[in-house]
């Protein structure tokens, strides 16, 4: 099991933190992904560690930013 953890910016309501779970989970290998809308950390599970370009890709298609 890995875990990746990265912030995301722009993230208010529990919808927008729904998309960025929805585009994460698209991701193959993904297993789980948390998301803590007050500190913008979302933590994402999976079989195999998950390029960070990935992640930060599928953010961005729910319409958010990575921010480090």
């Amino acid at each position: 099991m890995s875990t990746s953890t990265v912030t995301v910016t722009g993230m208010t309501c529990g919808g927008c933190a729904a998309s960025v779970r929805t585009e994460i989970g698209r991701i193959s290998g993904v297993d789980s992904v948390a998301v803590d809308l007050a500190d913008g950390l979302v933590t994402v599970e999976s079989a195999t560690p998950i390029d960070r370009a990935e992640l930060t890709a599928a953010v961005a298609r729910a319409g958010y930013t990575v921010t480090d």
